[in-house]
């Protein structure tokens, strides 16, 4: 005899769900079709799966071709990646799709995790509302069931939060959904991966599924050229408005009238732009392939081509506080080698700028004795006091000032003499603009991905260059201030090694004068005298 769903008991009180170890008589029937939904997610979706539609309210969804085709990517790929048009219809495909695991599969774990918070939850309530729908006969009986989790008595469950670096940290998922990733900004995404990454990666079994709109030239872009390059194991995805049914060419004119081109390209063409204005052209920066650094250390140095032998290297060094916000960074370029190259980079927003100089200082003794040169604004002062005071550090690069002309690199002698180069508007701007003649004409090559993520978002303000709102330029002012010194004749001379030479016995010798002793006395006169290289003393003969 077949149970009336009027007679299952419910989860606290709720008629659209059923409690854990309710009992129903199912009919012949009824064990059929459960079967061929186990089966067959589509036939499941397009049958049972109920959603609420702005046009017609309450109906079942039936599937666009792109949706099928994602929904098939997720049956028989472990991971995806995918970019589509704003509302098309994506996280509808997603739904269908974990609810009919949760329902069919024991213990199976799904970690769903957005841009924001509430996207979460909105997603979590979708899929509980399509849940209620369901004939009781299809549910599981419910153990949990609120605003950021269910879980069924099949051991099955949805866990709902944010995307941050906490998130999904020490739990274990079968299947880990990334809503609208493209939105997380780079740094937090970067430290998800670090943190759940491990235990998706442990299961034979376990599923990544990442959708968004494209936003910019950020991770989830470098995600996506890495696996078009074959650098990565995900399967790509793609669906553009073309692919909603209901969309033609004349709704498509209408949105762009609407909305602009630049959203209309990213948001619906499914393009991936770089911010306008950027110093560099959009065109350059994607053209610019990241490679992965041969040494990784746990402080933020990546190294990407040892040094070579007699090889000459240039360290340029932004400074931060250390107190978790601005990085102090640095790049280490080959000078000697045409076209320049950045072979390492540093970036931390935790050193303090009493430990940063050491740090400095053994990668630039590592690369062959490498110049340096500090930005001594603000906290930089010290840390280029540091280098040369404490550490003796002899390759540091000073600067004074030269009048109209502006700041030049220096001896080391005489006033106005800075342990590094001051980052003045006359400064930047020389920098900037060799900066972007050498990046755009190839004669500076540059493969570190977060260099190159910082140039797609250094951006025009006002007469200037600087990061966007919520992005950092640490990096790409240590490329600015390599821009601004390449321009310099003593560093044409410098990076000349039998120039250096000479200028460094030119240096010896100022030493040596500023330290002489007194002239001697002759016969109760004072005579002027000098003591040469090799110690002999030589007086002046009027």
């Amino acid at each position: 005899m077949e149970t009336s769903e009027q007679d299952i008991e419910h989860f606290q009180g709720n008629p659209l769900v059923k409690k854990v170890g309710a009992q129903i008589q199912f009919t012949k029937e009824q064990i059929e079709e459960y079967v061929k939904c186990s089966k067959d997610p589509f036939y499941f979706i397009e049958k049972y799966m109920k959603i609420v539609t702005i046009d017609s309210g309450v109906q079942v969804i039936k599937l666009y071709d792109f949706q099928r085709e994602m929904i098939n990517k997720f049956v028989n790929e472990k991971f995806i990646l995918a970019k589509c048009a704003r509302q098309s219809g994506k996280t509808i495909g997603v739904e269908s799709f974990i609810l009919w695991s949760i329902l069919f599969k024991d213990n199976y774990r799904v970690g769903m995790f957005a841009n924001k918070f509430d996207t979460s939850k909105k997603i979590l309530k979708e899929i509980k509302y399509s849940y209620e729908q369901l004939p009781m006969w299809l549910q599981q009986g419910v153990i949990t069931w609120n605003k950021h989790s269910i879980e069924l008595e099949n051991g099955s469950s949805i866990t709902s939060s944010s995307t941050s670096g906490d998130a999904g940290r020490s739990r274990t998922y079968n299947l880990v959904f990334l809503d609208e990733f493209a939105f997380v900004p780079d740094y937090v995404a970067a430290d998800f991966f670090t943190a759940v990454y491990p235990t998706i990666s442990s299961g034979k079994n376990t599923k990544v599924i990442i959708i968004s709109t494209p936003n910019g030239l950020n991770f989830f872009y470098r995600m996506w050229v890495e696996a078009q390059e074959g650098r990565s194991n995900y399967k790509l995805f793609e669906a553009n408005w073309r692919a909603v049914p209901s969309r033609d060419e004349a709704w498509a004119d209408e949105t762009l009238a609407n909305v602009g081109e630049k959203a209309f390209q990213q948001e619906y063409e499914c393009d991936f732009l770089g911010s306008s204005n950027t110093l560099i052209s959009t065109t350059k920066i994607k053209e610019m392939v990241w490679k992965k650094p041969i040494k990784r250390y746990q402080g933020g140095l990546a190294i990407y081509e040892e040094p070579k032998p007699r090889n000459q290297y240039i360290v340029t060094v932004d400074v931060s506080r250390g107190i978790g916000k601005d990085y102090s960074a640095f790049t280490v370029i080959n000078v000697s080698d045409f076209p320049y190259k950045v072979v390492a980079k540093y970036q931390n927003n935790e050193i303090s700028p009493m430990v940063f100089p050491n740090t400095i200082y053994e990668t630039a003794t590592h690369f062959n004795q490498a110049m340096v040169l500090v930005e001594v604004n603000d906290i930089g002062e010290q840390v280029g006091a540091i280098l040369y005071n404490d550490l003796e550090y002899e390759d540091l690069i000073m600067t004074e000032h030269g009048g109209r002309n502006g700041q030049r690199i220096s001896s080391g002698f005489g006033g106005n003499v800075y342990y590094g180069v001051r980052m003045t508007g006359n400064v930047k701007k020389i920098g900037m603009a060799n900066l972007k003649t050498m990046i755009e004409s190839d004669k500076l090559l540059i493969h570190d991905v977060d260099i190159i993520t910082e140039l797609s978002t250094f951006v025009q303000k006002r007469n200037s260059y600087e990061a966007e709102e919520g992005y950092n330029d640490d990096l790409v002012m240590c490329l600015v201030i390599f821009g601004w010194v390449s321009n310099q004749e003593y560093f044409k001379e410098l990076t000349n090694s039998d120039i250096r030479k000479k200028l460094e016995k030119e240096r010896e010798h100022e030493i040596m004068e500023s330290t002489l002793p007194p002239g001697f006395v002759i016969n109760g006169e004072e005579e002027e005298s000098f003591t040469d290289s090799e110690g002999t003393v030589w007086f002046v003969v009027r």
